[in-house]
């Protein structure tokens, strides 16, 4: 954050990426629709999934571990962009 005066008053500038990070957070914070709600859920799921099969005290054939490294993956991504997606946007 750059802080500059004007006049009788404290203008502060935020960088792109405080801001960036800032904003996400506030997304992040804010309430989540029903269906992203699911969606979130299925993505938890899924990375859980894949992390028991990666746990496993056995041993298990390659395509299932590669197939269980996609859903790890696709399970992660799916929540964080899940998580995001907001109720009301003002813009």
């Amino acid at each position: 954050m750059v802080k500059a005066a004007v006049g009788s008053r404290d203008v502060y500038f935020l960088t792109s990426q405080s801001f960036f990070m800032s904003n996400i957070i506030n997304r992040a914070q804010e309430p989540t629709p029903k269906f992203f709600k699911v969606l979130r859920n299925i993505g938890v799921t899924l990375a859980a999934v894949s992390a028991a099969v990666f746990a496993a005290p056995i041993e298990l054939p390659a395509i299932i571990t590669k197939i269980a490294g996609y859903l790890a993956v696709a399970g992660s991504v799916m929540g964080a962009v899940s998580q995001t997606a907001v109720l009301h946007e003002d813009k």
